[in-house]
């Protein structure tokens, strides 16, 4: 089966040809970034990059908030995203309408855990979750297996932190919390704090440390919460090799031996980066235009 994957980011839109040969196997065909830029102009782009693709059905995994309810006056719309013009826009209308297909929609975030729990690390396991940090945070989480939806979907991106001891006067990057996830440890609260981006601060082990902090906080909330079975850490900030150990580090030191399972006793292979390059997003989109066929 032939079918359409969008991986729809606020900075850039990757646009796919999939095809599966129906025994697990699966191939990227064709792929194309476009920059995101206004709405208007960046959907007429993606629909034309489709419409002669021969694709049986269309999956976009987009950033949020993201209206899911398919009874909702809204759905498939982004709703109260900060993104400049984005807010209130129907982005899966103009792909229904236009290339007559079904489309699948879920959030940026649970289609790369689709693509992980499908084809990745957390292929076989029914609880996990995939947090992606970068341009902002967020989550997605497969409980009992399913991807977890509810009154919106997971904004675990913004839960509320404690603040590291060296960073009570620093200004949360988030325009709505003053110390969420997001505004202390995106990319751009990097950025904002330190004066330079992350690329450019890896020789400061203190950026890294007081990073770490955050994330480690953050994981450990998600594990006495959701009990996953794995954890996945996505995203650009996550390129930085010297993260993923320090995380560990310090999850092992804020959970403080309360848990005492097989997984905590072995990090390495509990806490882990993206195992599908940067396709596990393409992937996981992929699978939310099969469902839909």
């Amino acid at each position: 089966m032939r079918v359409g994957a969008l991986e729809a980011g606020g900075t850039k839109m990757v646009c796919a040809v999939v095809e599966f040969d129906g025994q697990g196997g699966w191939k990227v065909e064709d792929r194309v970034s476009i920059p995101t830029r206004m709405p208007e102009e960046t959907i007429a782009d993606m629909v034309e990059y489709f419409r002669d693709k021969k694709i049986e059905a269309l999956g976009i995994a987009c950033f949020g908030p993201i209206d899911l309810h398919k009874d909702s006056p809204t759905y498939g719309y982004i709703t109260t995203t900060p993104k400049a013009g984005w807010a209130n826009c129907d982005i899966v209308g103009p792909f229904a309408r236009e290339l007559g297909i079904p489309v699948g929609f879920d959030t940026d975030v649970n289609g790369s855990l689709m693509g992980e729990a499908n084809f990745g690390c957390a292929k076989g396991l029914e609880n996990s979750v995939y947090i992606t940090v970068g341009t902002g945070i967020g989550a997605g989480i497969m409980t009992n297996g399913k991807m977890l939806h509810g009154m919106l979907h997971p904004e675990a991106g913004h839960l509320t932190l404690k603040r590291h001891p060296e960073d009570e006067a620093f200004e949360s990057n988030c325009p709505f919390h003053a110390s969420c996830f997001e505004g202390l440890a995106s990319g751009p609260a990097i950025q904002k704090r330190w004066g330079k981006k992350g690329v450019e601060l890896a020789d400061r082990p203190e950026v890294w440390e007081m990073e770490a902090y955050y994330i480690a906080q953050a994981l450990v909330a998600y594990i006495m919460i959701l009990s996953p079975e794995k954890i996945i850490l996505g995203g650009g900030v996550m390129h930085q090799p010297q993260l993923l150990p320090l995380i560990r580090e310090e999850v092992k030191r804020q959970a403080n031996s309360y848990i005492r399972t097989s997984q905590m006793e072995d990090l390495d292979n509990y806490i882990v980066g993206a195992s599908l390059g940067d396709d596990q997003g393409i992937l996981g989109a992929a699978c939310l235009a099969m469902e839909v066929c």
